[in-house]
């Protein structure tokens, strides 16, 4: 299967699973893992003890066979009523965020993902493709809630603002084996910047932010699929 067709699948898939739905389950990552259902509606059972706030996986399913990824687009939404909340805030028009903003923040947010997890797959030895195979792991990526403290936007004003948080977001990630397109297992982790002191946010200091938290979930993605390799190799 070519790269078409796996986002023809990635879209059905999608369509199936939709925006809202996404939001809400990202939402439960709040609640405490004994409120969780034991077993998904999709059939994948709660892990307990994961390094993550949510895991789930099929029952008996393994990964060992997948030394290469897919890497799909990756959704980004904002945390509920995030523009609306920090234009309320703003002071004058010119510091407020427009829709063109927020779309190009979820834009930059999202090809900044597929970015920096090739980088670290690729580093921990995981080749990055576009062709479906046997040993071909498809991800399935979004980031929800995603909470943007001090946006860098064309403003007209030369004022500074200082933060002891960029901000935060969840990282819901899918992965599928890329032939059959079955549902091996879903994750749901929030993170937020944190900072021991405060810092300007710019357009600079947001990425940095960003590019730390999505290096610890791609690193922490490329140590699970080593430690189920060498568990497997071992048997």
């Amino acid at each position: 299967m070519n790269t078409r067709g796996i986002r023809k699948v990635a879209f059905v898939v999608a369509s199936a699973m939709t925006a809202w739905l996404l939001v809400g389950l990202a939402g439960t990552a709040v609640a405490a893992k004994d409120e969780l259902p034991e077993v998904s509606s999709d059939g994948l059972h709660l892990i307990k003890g994961s390094t993550v706030r949510i895991a789930y996986a099929k029952p008996g399913a393994t990964l060992n066979q997948y030394n290469k990824v897919i890497i799909l687009d990756c959704y980004v939404d904002f945390v509920k009523d995030w523009q609306r909340d920090f234009n309320m805030n703003e002071v004058g028009l010119s510091g407020r965020v427009s829709d063109k903003d927020a779309e190009k923040i979820k834009k930059s947010l999202g090809e900044e993902f597929n970015k920096v997890f090739t980088e670290q797959l690729t580093k921990k030895g995981y080749q990055v493709v576009e062709e479906a195979g046997p040993d071909v792991l498809l991800l399935r990526p979004a980031l929800l809630n995603v909470d943007v403290t001090a946006p860098d936007i064309a403003t007209s004003s030369r004022s500074r603002t200082w933060v002891q948080s960029a901000g935060g977001m969840t990282l819901f990630l899918e992965m599928y084996d890329s032939t059959s397109s079955t549902l091996l297992a879903r994750v749901i982790d929030p993170q937020a910047d944190r900072s021991a002191f405060a810092q300007q946010a710019n357009r600079m200091t947001n990425r940095a932010a960003a590019d730390r938290i999505l290096r610890d979930w791609a690193d922490l993605l490329a140590e699970h699929l080593g430690e189920i390799k060498t568990e497997s190799a071992g048997n």
